[in-house]
């Protein structure tokens, strides 16, 4: 099977879970489960949940046991983008091509969306305890907990905010990225690599691989907000230059910008040096996302 056949094979189990595992939309009251459906199904690649799966796979994990975490990770990313659409953030009308939530279903109700996704998103968590050892699932949801908090995801938002307008340095622009995007990519990695039973010399490397993996992917992001096609990316582009945010394009020029991504995937990738095919996967994961056009 080539990886992009595994990714479309993974990324419909996904789907499949996430549609078992969230309430109905018709399910009282109707509002809350309708919005969180809309944004959840609102399309995405769903990386962070694959990437659980496929760090699994890696150390021999069963991909069926860390499911539910797998989709937990993709309910924290997508309550964390519709809070960061909002219009006391990046106030963006659009996500992946669709209104976004708080344009279809008020201010209020998108905020209580994104707060709804990230509970049960702790909800599915613990439903890893019905299938693995209690000890790893405790460790992971500790991680995934900081991870998605103050020292992570909430940090790298807080201070993307408060460098809005400033000219920030090198070291800050890392930090924001690390924490914003990055947090939740090593998260879903050591996560599966955890619950698959990774060994620590294992678990390291791919702690190396997920940290350099995410910082490519957000320099990539950033070029994209620059060079991409409105029509992939689902959004208009150009929204960091609007927000005035420093990114790495605008502090480093284009140039050094790809130079940086690319020295970024070829470390993640010989960081899985220790793995043989098992790991084809994450290897060709980094080809796909150093190379994506959205």
């Amino acid at each position: 099977m080539s990886f992009h056949e595994e990714l479309k094979q993974w990324s419909r189990q996904v789907d499949d879970a996430l549609n078992d595992y969230l309430p109905p939309a018709d399910a009282y009251p109707a509002t809350i489960h309708e919005a969180m459906r809309y944004s959840v199904f609102a399309g995405g690649k769903r990386l962070r949940p694959i990437l659980v799966l496929a760090a699994a796979k890696a150390v021999g994990g069963s991909t069926d046991k860390v499911m539910p975490v797998a989709c937990a990770l993709e309910l924290i990313h997508t309550y964390s983008l519709v809070h960061d659409d909002l219009p006391a953030m990046d106030n963006d009308d659009f996500r992946r091509g669709r209104p976004t939530s708080h344009k279809v279903y008020g201010e209020a109700m998108a905020i209580l969306t994104g707060d709804a996704l990230l509970t049960i998103a702790f909800e599915l968590i613990a439903r890893c305890g019905e299938q693995c050892p209690a000890e790893a699932v405790n460790r992971v949801t500790l991680e995934i907990a900081q991870a998605a908090g103050s020292r992570g995801l909430i940090g790298g938002q807080v201070v993307d905010l408060l460098s809005e307008n400033k000219q920030i340095e090198a070291p800050v622009l890392e930090y924001i990225h690390r924490h914003k995007t990055g947090a939740l990519f090593r998260a879903a990695v050591r996560a599966g690599a955890i619950l698959g039973g990774a060994t620590a010399v294992q678990l390291e490397a791919l702690t190396t691989y997920a940290e350099q993996m995410g910082l490519a992917f957000q320099i990539k992001d950033d070029l994209l907000d620059i060079e991409g096609d409105e029509t992939k990316i689902g959004k208009p582009v150009g929204s960091d230059v609007k927000n005035k945010k420093v990114t790495y394009p605008s502090l480093y020029g284009l140039e050094k910008a790809r130079e940086m991504a690319a020295a970024a995937a070829r470390e993640a990738t010989e960081a899985l040096k220790i793995f043989g095919a098992e790991a084809e996967f994450l290897r060709s994961m980094m080809h796909f996302i150093i190379n994506r056009d959205h």
